[in-house]
């Protein structure tokens, strides 16, 4: 797998640590729409958040297809196990994502489908 990380400076500036945190975080709040702004608004002035918010609107894209189609399975009962299993994993994934873009470290999120792609 090769490495599609941007260079940025060491260490990562602490207002850019910021806007790649808010772009995971706030999605709790307004969904796929803080990443939305944040990728909008900065995709061209810095690379270490257009990385972050670039996969968080990645995820929450792919979040709604897995919520979807867990919603969906309802109707042959396995749904009922699927969509709070998708909904603890989107959780811990977002914090996990959020802690590391406050680190200054890049994240990848897992089973995150790439409709979005990098420069």
């Amino acid at each position: 797998m090769t490495n599609d990380y941007p260079p940025v400076p060491d260490p990562v500036p602490s207002d850019s640590r910021g806007w790649a945190a808010a772009a995971h975080l706030g999605t709790f709040l307004v969904g796929f729409i803080a990443p939305l702004v944040i990728w909008l608004i900065k995709r061209d002035e810095d690379p270490f958040v257009e990385y972050h918010a670039r996969e968080a609107l990645n995820f929450q894209f792919s979040l709604m297809i897995y919520m979807l189609v867990s919603f969906l399975a309802i109707f042959i009962i396995i749904g009922l196990l699927l969509v709070p299993i998708v909904a603890i994993f989107a959780f811990v994934v977002i914090i996990v994502a959020g802690v590391k873009a406050a680190g200054g470290e890049f994240y990848r999120y897992p089973l995150s489908i790439r409709f979005i792609s990098g420069p």
